[in-house]
């Protein structure tokens, strides 16, 4: 019996679809700036420096779960978590709904859905709730994971391909859901908090992927979307301090360290170039960079480490500008607008990649 190589392309699942959610609800940078204004004049917080971190990361406005006046109503954890569960549930079946349509597939094709989140938590998990909504198998399997930050977009779909390969004749789902608005912290007057109220949003994200066999059998050799070829994952010892949430009474509260690009601008090259010469191929042979929105700093740090030219990370830049961070969804949101664009011809490489709480990154080859 021949052992399948794996990073033999024709056993590399199809990413057939990727759907975009965001909440109705609106607010330009200028009107959250003069909430928080509003908010943090009583406490003696400096307006000017206020001012200056939320215009620094170029960020136009965000959709936000709620209306922005509903906030100040949310004083617990318990109610910030209430209202995280009803509208992630919502966005979650409005993009797998059109993740799915967009491949031309139905509810019941699926046979595995993974969900990704950092900004709140359910039991029965959120994957668990749109079972019924969505009318999935009742012997559809079902993986949740918590915790993986701005990473899981691009972890999910690594661990999605890892699932499809071992089952070539499924479909997947991937849906990510992040409610950031619904984390922020009023009492914490900290630089991260500050810098976090001006650069992360709301968003939602799902995508459709299909083992080998399954597209084969249904298109023949043709497929529509790139294949997953291969993923690797890179943790970096000793800095669990750099991103993630404390955990107290008044729910998630932010950590995040000034030294995440400086990360971004040692580590990335090297990490890169290892997992390209894993396939025979070097930086200049990708097409199509797909990046998570981090943030100005950092995105200018991974373009610097890894010498790209002034458009190839323009997809990034815009989504960032748009919709500020979603965390998990950003990279999916990149993802999707580069296959909307169209622009990728046969045999193209691509490079999907994001970094997060671990602090670790997480990297995806993908070819047309």
């Amino acid at each position: 019996m021949r052992v399948r190589d794996p990073f033999d392309t024709e056993a590399a699942p199809t990413l057939r679809a990727v759907e975009r959610r965001l909440p109705a609800h609106y607010a330009s940078q200028e009107r959250i700036l003069g909430a928080l204004r509003e908010l943090w004049a009583t406490r003696h917080f400096n307006l000017d420096r206020l001012e200056d971190l939320h215009r620094a990361v170029l960020v136009s406005g965000r959709h936000l779960a709620l209306p922005l006046e509903a906030y100040p109503a949310l004083e617990r954890f318990e109610q910030r978590n209430d209202a995280w569960i009803g509208a992630a549930v919502e966005l979650a079946e409005e993009a797998v709904r059109g993740a799915l349509a967009r491949a031309g597939l139905e509810p019941e094709d699926v046979d595995h859905i993974f969900f990704v989140t950092v900004t709140g938590i359910a039991t029965p998990s959120v994957d668990a709730r749109l079972v019924n909504r969505l009318g999935l198998r009742e012997d559809v399997r079902r993986t949740p994971i918590f915790g993986l930050g701005c990473v899981a977009g691009a972890a999910g779909t690594a661990r999605v391909a890892d699932y499809l390969r071992g089952h070539p004749d499924h479909v997947a789902v991937l849906v990510s859901v992040e409610l950031c608005s619904l984390t922020l912290q009023r009492e914490d007057l900290s630089i991260q908090n500050v810098i976090a109220s001006a650069l992360f949003g709301d968003g939602a994200a799902a995508l459709v992927m299909e083992g080998s066999a399954r597209a084969k059998r249904a298109r023949g050799d043709l497929s529509r979307g790139p294949r997953v070829v291969d993923s690797r994952a890179v943790f970096y010892r000793d800095t669990e301090r750099i991103m993630g949430w404390d955990v107290v009474d008044s729910g998630f509260k932010v950590v995040l360290s000034a030294k995440v690009p400086e990360l971004v601008r040692s580590r990335a090259r090297g990490d890169v170039d290892v997992f390209l010469a894993q396939h025979g191929l070097g930086r200049s042979d990708v097409r199509h960079w797909v990046a998570h929105t981090g943030g100005p700093k950092v995105l200018s740090a991974m373009e610097e480490a890894l010498e790209l030219g002034p458009d190839a990370l323009a997809r990034s830049w815009s989504s960032l500008r748009q919709y500020g961070n979603l965390s998990s969804a950003s990279v999916l949101f990149v993802l999707g607008d580069t296959l909307d664009a169209g622009v990728a011809a046969p045999g193209d490489w691509g490079f999907m990649m994001a970094m997060g709480p671990g602090f670790c990154a997480e990297m995806v080859l993908l070819q047309w």
